[in-house]
């Protein structure tokens, strides 16, 4: 009996998994570094880690308007303009795709591997 709860359990597990990564491909485009590099001068790029990481290095230009606080600040995001996103390693921008995308902003793309694939210019606080 255990056992079946265990499978049915893994089983969930494994449905999440492939619905999220599904609903990540269609909220999100993502993009090689070169690709990213190409187009974020020409957009709204913005860094959805909190504070502190963005702080300790953000690629130069960025804004910082973390996942815990874009729905409350999503007014500072145009609709109008293509949206370059990262976090740290590509996980949390697909929340941020899917509150954006909620919002009516489509035009959404992300950074291959997110910041620590990043080899452009850095800038500290």
């Amino acid at each position: 009996m255990e056992w079946i709860i265990a499978i049915a359990l893994l089983v969930a597990f494994i449905v999440y998994i492939v619905i999220s990564r599904f609903m990540q491909k269609k909220n999100v485009k993502t993009l090689t570094e070169e690709e990213f590099r190409a187009g974020y001068r020409k957009a709204q790029l913005i860094d959805v880690r909190e504070p502190n990481e963005f702080d300790n290095g953000h690629v130069l230009g960025a804004r910082n308007i973390p996942v815990s606080q874009l729905k409350m600040r999503i007014k500072e995001i145009r609709k109008d303009q293509p949206v370059y996103m990262y976090d740290y390693n590509g996980v949390i921008v697909a929340r941020a795709a899917s509150i954006l995308r909620k919002q009516g902003i489509k035009d959404l793309y992300q950074l291959k591997g997110g910041f620590k694939k990043w080899g452009g210019k850095v800038k500290k606080k």
